[in-house]
């Protein structure tokens, strides 16, 4: 089996806390496709900056600058607002900043799951002070119901039901980020 090809294979040591398949790697790596070649359309002319949020994000960034048929430049951030809980806090707090300069760039933040907005409405104000030439956001999940601040997303990976879910970089205490699929959790937290 090539292992870097989709699958929705579980590690035995993970089995226990994983529930249901909510997006297999398949899927998972279909949309991305589908969204790298939307947004190589959509930046012809002008490149973005990607600022992927760490460190949730990494896996969705890493794939999706590959589907991204342009020279497009990275950074990172990183933000908290779980700690080590399964709900956000509401309290944002920048633990890495960002290294280059916005100032007139065209920026696509690159998020993981979206459940309150709290944390990109929060990023939203804090990186559009930066005067970039624009500011939009790449999100893989939108967790349905959930939003207490209303979002224009410029791309949307999946809406999925409103619970938590752990695989492709997303994680519980650091584990699971590892999965290709994404499941929802059924573990202690």
């Amino acid at each position: 089996m090539d292992r870097h090809a989709p699958h929705d294979f579980t590690a035995k040591w993970a089995q226990q806390d994983l529930g249901e398949v909510v997006v297999s790697a398949k899927e998972v790596h279909d949309r991305v496709c589908e969204l790298g070649n939307q947004i190589s359309k959509d930046y012809a002319a002008n490149p973005p900056l990607l600022v992927g949020v760490l460190k949730g994000a990494i896996n969705f960034m890493s794939d999706l600058m590959r589907a991204i048929e342009l020279p497009v430049e990275v950074d990172f951030m990183a933000v908290s607002s779980y700690g080590a809980a399964t709900k956000t806090s509401g309290v944002v707090r920048i633990v890495k900043d960002l290294d280059v300069d916005l100032v007139n760039r065209d920026v696509l933040i690159v998020e993981d799951v979206v459940d309150s907005g709290l944390t990109l409405n929060y990023l939203r104000q804090y990186l559009g002070a930066r005067s970039p030439a624009s500011l939009e956001v790449c999100a893989l999940l939108v967790k349905e119901g959930e939003q207490r601040v209303e979002q224009s997303l410029k791309y949307v990976g999946f809406v999925i039901p409103s619970h938590f879910v752990v695989g492709y970089g997303l994680d519980v205490n650091e584990r699971y980020r590892n999965l290709d699929a994404i499941y929802t959790y059924v573990g202690e937290a």
